[in-house]
């Protein structure tokens, strides 16, 4: 499938269009935007990877860095159904070709942007932007903001015209809310090798349960190991075949920095420092007879412990971000804690699935997960009940939901909108002028809502993830440590669980919705893969 830039500029400009004062809107509309230009390590010439910046991407399809863009619209047109594409690409310098791979040729690039109405290199793009403003006197510019989150363009460039950065960011930002279809289908692919990345993990810690991971004679001794020989016992070695995983693939870059959080480590939520060991059980009495067993990981016992893994790759540019939380220790099972935990965090997932579809307010999901968390905080003794012994009707669902004490256990929003950024479209996900908060739903106390990436009613075609999560981190609780709702003693019995999260990518559907993530989360395949009962 071709990338469709055409169809991406036309959303733009219409979104765009729509945004402007009336008087503005039928004259022509012209962008000019830079692609990204290769990073370099700090005082070296080692190139960092490249990554194209996202709304570039959005409009063009292209990689190639160091390139422009320039784009005119009109209303009422020929230019409303065919705009004008031209890129600007840089041209092959002979040091390239030794040093690096070099950029297209004009024919080449023509021919993989078989949407653009002209190709060049960017020493013409000034004359392009003065023949344009010449043809089109009345015509408005747009640029996106001049801050370090774009890149820039030069002062020569932009004196020519004197564009505005009022109108472009917002209406990319609205248009790439809703997704193409053609975009669908990358983010489907994401999702699809996230996936399997996740089970190889899950594989490789049920192999080792299953005493499946042999080390040959003289392995890490005589020769390093080999990638049948691996063991993962650190967040690092977790995060490394994932991201391997994903590599063989094909996929070029990581949405985000993956988490990959052992033991309590996995109540803090954007934790990506992955350095630390899994929990390992204390010495027995007798290990020290084992000789050099222990240097060689044959005798370690792991402490019984969850491991949080919150990574996705890109496809094309295109996200994906999954979360799975998974035994380590205790032969690959969950304690009953951690289990108990588990199953309520699945529970929150699949209340939030059943009610997805068009128009429904995001505002309702996250109410549904907190009402769930309540309810089965009140099943397992953590929340008191009214019937609680010395308890009454302020334990009531209502009467704690409207407390706000369940945020210090699940303190962020249920998901974001999800495409050419993880956390995509921040604008238009959560306006800052928003008139669709409140609106036949009684959301309760402010503080559930707080971090909440997204605030809108859903429309088809939109992706989302939904990421319901139970943490006991000692932050969130020294809040509520004299909450009356709280029972303090079995809450202790739980605090060791760390976090627990589950995150799927979902699609919004007509009427309904669609999980594009393809990894199981059954509390029963889970602890099968990892027991290597499966």
């Amino acid at each position: 499938m071709a990338f469709p830039c055409r169809l991406h500029v036309l959303k733009t400009f219409e979104k765009l269009v729509e945004l402007l004062p009336a008087a503005e809107q039928a004259k022509p509309q012209i962008a000019l935007l830079a692609g990204a230009v290769t990073p370099y390590r700090n005082d070296t010439d080692r190139e960092l990877p490249f990554r194209q910046e996202s709304n570039f991407y959005y409009l063009s399809g292209c990689t190639v860095p160091g390139s422009y863009l320039l784009l005119v619209y009109q209303s009422g047109t020929s230019l409303s159904s065919a705009p004008a594409i031209e890129l600007f690409i840089p041209e092959a310098e002979p040091a390239d070709l030794m040093w690096s791979v070099p950029p297209p040729s004009l024919a080449a690039a023509a021919e993989t942007h078989a949407e653009a109405t002209r190709v060049a290199h960017p020493p013409t793009l000034a004359a392009a932007i003065l023949s344009f403003a010449k043809a089109l006197p009345d015509a408005l510019f747009h640029t996106l903001p001049a801050r370090a989150l774009f890149p820039g363009l030069a002062g020569d460039l932009t004196k020519l015209v004197a564009p505005s950065d009022a109108y472009l960011l917002p209406a990319l930002h609205r248009a790439r809310l809703v997704k193409t279809e053609y975009e669908v289908t990358q983010i489907r692919k994401a999702n699809e090798i996230s996936s399997r990345a996740h089970e190889v993990v899950m594989r490789m810690l049920g192999r080792a349960v299953k005493g499946l991971i042999q080390r040959e004679p003289g392995a890490a001794i005589e020769r390093p190991l080999l990638p049948s020989e691996w063991l993962i016992e650190k967040e690092a070695e977790g995060e490394a075949v994932f991201v391997a995983s994903c590599r063989r693939e094909g996929s070029d870059h990581q949405a985000y920095l993956p988490i990959v959080a052992a033991s309590t480590r996995a109540a803090t939520l954007h934790y990506c420092c992955n350095d630390k060991e899994f929990a390992w059980g204390p010495v027995k009495p007798h290990d020290h007879h084992n000789s050099h067993s222990l240097v060689d990981g044959q005798s370690k016992v792991l402490k019984p412990q969850v491991l949080l893994i919150d990574a996705g790759c890109e496809w094309t540019c295109y996200a994906s971000d999954i979360t799975r939380t998974m035994p380590v220790g205790n032969g690959g099972k969950f304690t009953p804690e951690a289990r108990a935990i588990y199953d309520l965090v699945l529970e929150m997932q699949k209340a939030s699935l059943e009610i997805i579809k068009p128009g429904l307010h995001w505002d309702a999901v996250q109410l549904v997960c907190h009402r769930t968390l309540i309810k089965g905080f009140q099943k397992l003794g953590i929340f008191l009940s009214p019937n609680s012994p010395g308890s009454g009707s302020w334990n009531s669902e209502e009467a704690i939901l409207a407390s706000g004490v369940s945020a210090a256990f699940f303190p962020h929003g249920v998901g974001h909108s999800l495409g050419l950024d993880v956390h995509d479209v921040p604008s238009a996900s959560k306006p800052a002028t928003n008139d669709t908060i409140g609106k036949g739903l009684e959301l309760g106390c402010p503080d559930l809502y707080t971090y909440l990436r997204l605030r809108l009613p859903l429309e088809e075609n939109m992706v989302v993830t939904v990421e319901p999560g139970i943490y006991f981190h000692p932050h969130l609780l020294s809040p509520v440590r004299a909450s009356r709702h709280i029972d303090h003693e079995v809450l202790k019995r739980y605090e060791s669980v760390g976090g627990v999260r589950i995150e799927d990518v979902i699609l919004i559907t007509t009427g309904s919705c669609e999980n594009l993530t393809t990894v199981g989360k059954e509390t029963n395949w889970i602890e099968g893969v990892c027991s290597g009962e499966l």
